[in-house]
């Protein structure tokens, strides 16, 4: 089962009364500015958000994985760029050091980053390698009992802000038998000597986002620093990635919450020709779909985070995050494309929410694996042999 309790439903209240009240009236500020709000993150950390699936010992609540993507759609509902931050904090911050960790590492980064007062990144895609994430050029070679650590890598969230304490980075650390390439996960510092967060990025959409390059030359951190066994990189992140695929699936869920309910308010109050033009069908019937696509969105999004809860096979897990993480963004396009054309006019306006919407949803089919590669692990879970 996969209908959410009542527990999740009075969660669901509580985050979203703290987004209606911190985030939702600063979110087009910040989005204007391009402004990354720390002291609001270290709220959602008071909160408990970031520890939703941490154990106690670490400062988290020990709770389970559908309740991360309760808050995550809440927070999304009102800004995305807050709601990628939580995602990608738990994700791709917490998860891998949590999962992989040794007991020094995690009694090291865990308890500041579970309770929102520090964040950290994941460094997994490169220039030259996206989608073909096993195609990574970054190598770290040991000299003396340290990782010597020299490559890049790109759109790396949560990676340079004021508060980014580490970000865990594969590399390239030799060559298997079979002639491909060892690759392995190496916790890097803030701060260390040749690891430099480039200047930001200057995004289509999610402006309050903190997302940069990086470039590591020379980089030399401790062989302790190793996340888990050498080697077993590429296993790490496919598995982290399954988790984010569920998890920005939340996002966009909660992205077609809000088209949606943007819209039936708007057609609500806006007349033309004498009456609402929620009277028309050519914008009624546009709307019902929206309903449609927010409540398949939404089974598919919590039957794969109770999938992900009762301990399901790696395979049925993976298939189900692909297909949530498919539909549930590729919606959220359409649905910020649709609430645009019912405002019309305004909807090209910076004044209003879905216009700010519409700029965030595209990256949701791009991000933590693109559509096309969602579409290639479902046929191969049916057994089609596709390339």
């Amino acid at each position: 089962m996969y209908e959410l309790s009542e527990e999740h439903r009075e969660f669901r209240r509580s985050v979203r009364d703290f987004a209606e009240a911190e985030i939702a009236p600063h979110a087009a500020e910040w989005d204007r500015k391009h402004y990354f709000p720390v002291e609001v993150v270290q709220k959602m950390g008071r909160l408990g958000l970031f520890g939703l699936t941490a154990p106690e010992e670490y400062g988290g609540s020990a709770g389970d994985f559908t309740s991360l993507c309760v808050a995550i759609e809440e927070i999304s509902r009102v800004d995305q760029s807050m709601g990628i931050t939580l995602e990608a904090a738990v994700g791709l911050g917490i998860n891998p050091i949590l999962t992989f960790g040794t007991d020094e590492q995690k009694a090291t980064w865990l308890p500041e980053l579970v309770a929102g007062q520090k964040l950290a990144g994941f460094g997994l895609t490169e220039p030259d390698s996206g989608s073909d994430a096993g195609a990574t050029k970054t190598r770290a070679v040991l000299d003396g009992g340290e990782w010597v650590i020299d490559g890049s890598k790109q759109f790396i969230t949560n990676s340079g802000s004021s508060i980014t304490s580490c970000v865990t980075v594969t590399a390239r650390t030799g060559e298997k038998a079979d002639g491909k390439p060892e690759i392995s996960t190496i916790i890097v510092p803030s701060g260390t000597p040749g690891f430099v967060a480039e200047a930001a990025y200057d995004k289509l959409g999610w402006h309050a986002s903190d997302t940069h390059p990086l470039s590591l030359s020379g980089c030399r951190v401790p062989e302790a620093n190793l996340l888990g066994e050498r080697g077993k990189g590429f296993a790490q992140f496919l598995a982290t990635l399954d988790d984010g695929r569920v998890a920005i699936a939340a996002v966009a869920l909660g992205c077609i919450r809000a088209c949606l309910e943007l819209s039936v308010r708007y057609a609500g109050e806006r007349t033309t020709f004498g009456v609402p033009i929620g009277r028309k069908q050519g914008v009624a019937f546009q709307i019902a779909d929206l309903k449609v696509m927010a409540d398949a969105a939404e089974l598919l999004v919590y039957r794969a985070a109770a999938l992900k809860d009762a301990g399901a096979s790696v395979q049925e897990f993976k298939q189900a995050a692909s297909v949530a993480k498919l539909y549930a963004t590729e919606s959220a396009v359409t649905a910020t494309r649709i609430a645009t054309q019912v405002f019309g006019g305004y909807g090209f306006m910076e004044e209003y929410p879905v216009t700010r919407f519409y700029r965030d949803a595209k990256i949701l089919e791009i991000g933590e694996g693109t559509s096309e590669v969602q579409r290639m692990l479902i046929a191969r879970s049916l057994g089609l042999p596709v390339e």
